[in-house]
């Protein structure tokens, strides 16, 4: 008899299917990102980490509620660092050389997510890690004690770090999605969890950040499913149960590999769309890569 050399992750459908017209927006660390690109290049209307990546569950509130209240950054959320002003509250990729630049592709954004997730279908959120980084105490920046999304390359004199609780991450995400609900009452919200290991904290370190995490969607899960529609998609448990294996991963053994991402993105599919819309899906993929590939003439 052939044994099973993999533990199979179940993934029950979600109940309801997503189409091509229904626009999805995507917030959270770079692996939402991948999984939004994917979803993009299939066809959906899709508004892509309007902040950049995110890692930590408070940096994504944050970016939500800016997005839910249409509430811009100002000039006091800028710092300049080598040359160039970053946000406290967006990925370095928002990085501009002059303030009223940073402030102008910041702002624009946020604009463009508010309007998208008024009209949104699904929103997927995906938190990386517990820790998350604040402005010091004796730090000379404006907003001493803000929790950053991005530490822009200072100093770590800057910062203080800490890991946030289960009772933490819940106590600011109810709250939000309660006024998520009032937004857009037909809105289905996905919660995921990174596989990516964030192993600067150690092996254990990784494993105790994830676990708050998973404990602290659970519970949000839990509180809101009867008057919301909220669900938990294994992505995690995809990764690190099922596809257990460094042939998954990337040459830095932390990042899944594209082929990891593809085997959780098809899962996603079969949970969220049906045979019709993937296959649909697919042939835009296909479409869009080979014109990607068309030489200049």
């Amino acid at each position: 008899m052939m044994h099973k050399l993999y533990t199979p992750v179940e993934v029950a459908p979600m109940g309801f299917s997503l189409g091509l017209e229904d626009g999805v927006v995507t917030l959270g660390s770079c692996f939402a990102d991948a999984i939004g690109t994917r979803l993009e290049e299939g066809g959906f209307r899709v508004e892509r980490n309007p902040f950049g990546t995110l890692y930590n569950p408070l940096s994504v509130a944050e970016a939500l509620e800016r997005i839910v209240d249409c509430r811009e950054i100002t000039s006091d959320d800028l710092v300049q660092h080598e040359g160039l002003f970053h946000s406290w509250h967006h990925h370095g990729s928002f990085s501009r050389p002059t303030a009223q630049e940073c402030l102008d592709v910041c702002n624009s954004r946020i604009r463009l997510a508010h309007s998208a997730l008024r009209e949104a279908r699904v929103l997927m959120l995906t938190f990386g890690t517990a820790y998350v980084f604040s402005l010091a105490s004796d730090s000379a920046e404006e907003g001493n004690g803000m929790v950053v999304a991005n530490c822009h390359k200072l100093p770590p004199r800057h910062f203080a770090r800490r890991r946030m609780t289960v009772e933490e991450t819940v106590g600011r995400w109810q709250p939000l999605l309660q006024k998520l609900i009032a937004y857009n009452p037909e809105l289905i919200t996905i919660l995921t969890v990174s596989p990516i290991r964030h192993m600067a904290d150690g092996a254990h370190g990784n494993q105790v950040s994830k676990a708050t995490l998973l404990l602290a969607v659970e519970e949000l899960v839990s509180i809101f499913n009867s008057q919301f529609s909220i669900f938990y998609f294994p992505a995690y448990e995809i990764v690190l149960d099922e596809l257990r294996d460094y042939r998954f991963y990337g040459p830095d053994l932390s990042h899944p590999s594209a082929l990891a991402e593809d085997i959780v993105y098809d899962r996603f599919q079969r949970a969220t769309m049906t045979p019709a819309t993937i296959q649909q899906a697919h042939n835009n993929a296909k479409t869009a890569r080979r014109q990607r590939h068309i030489p200049l003439r």
